[in-house]
């Protein structure tokens, strides 16, 4: 009988994935706490939580019985005109959570569509109010996901080039950086000026796929500020830094000044389920109040508020608030601090960092490109795994974010690969 990883390149198409380059995909059976378990019987100890999703461990028990137990009541139904039980309980618990200003959830189904939710939320708003703006206004170096909206909203170049001439107009600010904020400021200030914007959107904290670049919450509050000032609104996407990543439940808890619309997915049911959640205030919830129709929120999706999703998010809250997963989230961040103080010393690494949970660095290799196309990256990658880790790194990029079931002798393991990695790529 033909192996997973053989009937695969026979009949699948992956993500981000150079056919003609990569090798055999790697197939796996089984996953069970921070490790995942493959078809040869080799297991690799997931240090990026699966693209960044799996929060309490693979096949955690206490998600899967609340999945067991929803699926023995209700798979699925329309949500346009019907509600059920986990929705309504899922969309109260986030907002006790979330900031205190959002009074409203809207559900979709990945992070892209809680992006492309939250900007048509703000334009539409605008429009519903009398007021044309259409434009949106981003960091360079931003990713927001891989849908045609999404997608303007991100740098361009890079992964999007083929779509640039299909994107929408967007205006960018300076990427930022803890030095970068009064030229942060003066660019937006720039950018309101004309009165046509309807939203600033933002990843709090942390710029992800853009390669884990960190900055400051007193950057983002003068940032928030100039936008209430021009009655823009602020839409935080947290589909990564959501969920304990940045050592709070959201990174938006470290600002003074709240957004207006939060997106969610990736964490939200714990690695288990696609599902994607978009927030707002009271005051754009009501710029849809009508007696016409057409001013109402046109979007949805076949699974929106799917009801297992909605059961394992539910499950995976439950978790979050135990003390056992709160003292891991801060075991995980003071093992990370450790890795960074130490490489701060070493000569092949540059700008270790840590948020919380989150550790990256830079790799430095003569002669080698940062890019993320480059084969410094691919070197990288397959190394980790020779060291039975999974980590996939962002160009020159290595970063590290575990579930918090990571024991601290997993992440111990974890660290000791990305230590040894530069010397065993000078002997390659």
């Amino acid at each position: 009988m033909p192996k997973i990883s053989q009937l695969d390149q026979q009949y699948v198409w992956h993500p981000y994935t150079q056919h003609a380059l990569e090798q055999e995909p790697l197939a796996v059976v089984r996953g069970e706490g921070s490790k995942i378990y493959l078809e040869d019987g080799s297991s690799l100890i997931d240090g990026i939580s699966s693209w960044w999703v799996n929060l309490h461990g693979h096949a955690h028990p206490h998600i899967t019985a609340r999945l067991n137990q929803q699926l023995l009541e209700l798979h699925h139904v329309i949500f346009a005109g019907f509600t059920h039980r986990p929705a309504v309980e899922l969309a109260e618990k986030l907002l006790h959570r979330l900031p205190g200003n959002q009074a409203k959830i809207f559900f979709s189904d990945n992070g892209s569509t809680a992006v492309e939710v939250a900007v048509k939320m703000a334009v539409q708003a605008c429009l519903n109010r009398g007021r044309a703006a259409r434009k949106v206004v981003a960091f360079s170096n931003s990713y927001h996901g891989d849908t045609f909206g999404a997608m303007s909203l991100s740098a361009r170049g890079g992964f999007f080039r083929p779509y640039e001439e299909m994107l929408l107009e967007t205006r960018f600010l300076p990427a930022p950086s803890n030095s970068s904020g009064e030229e942060s400021a003066e660019a937006l200030e720039e950018a309101l000026c004309q009165g046509d914007v309807a939203a600033f959107i933002f990843e709090p904290l942390v710029q992800g796929a853009g390669g884990m670049k960190f900055y400051s919450a007193d950057l983002l509050n003068t940032l928030l500020s100039i936008c209430r000032k021009h009655a823009v609104f602020t839409i935080a996407d947290e589909v990564f830094t959501g969920f304990g990543r940045t050592g709070k439940l959201f990174a938006c808890e470290y600002l003074k000044e709240s957004p207006d619309i939060i997106t969610l997915s990736k964490g939200i049911s714990g690695g288990t389920l696609p599902l994607g959640a978009t927030s707002c205030t009271e005051e754009i919830f009501g710029c849809f109040l009508s007696d016409e129709r057409a001013r109402m929120l046109v979007h949805g999706h076949s699974y929106t508020a799917n009801p297992l999703a909605c059961a394992a998010a539910l499950a995976s809250l439950e978790l979050l608030e135990l003390e056992e997963t709160k003292k891991s989230i801060v075991r995980i961040a003071e093992t990370q601090n450790r890795l960074r103080d130490e490489l701060a010393e070493a000569p092949d690494f540059t700008d270790a960092r840590v948020l919380g949970t989150i550790f990256a660095c830079e790799l430095l290799q003569k002669g080698e490109s940062g890019s993320y196309y480059s084969s410094l990256r691919d070197k990288l990658y397959r190394f980790f795994l020779s060291r039975g880790v999974l980590l996939r790194p962002l160009g020159n990029t290595v970063y590290c974010v575990p579930p918090y079931c990571t024991t601290e002798e997993e992440l111990l393991q974890i660290h000791s690969a990305i230590r040894d990695a530069a010397q065993a790529l000078k002997e390659l």
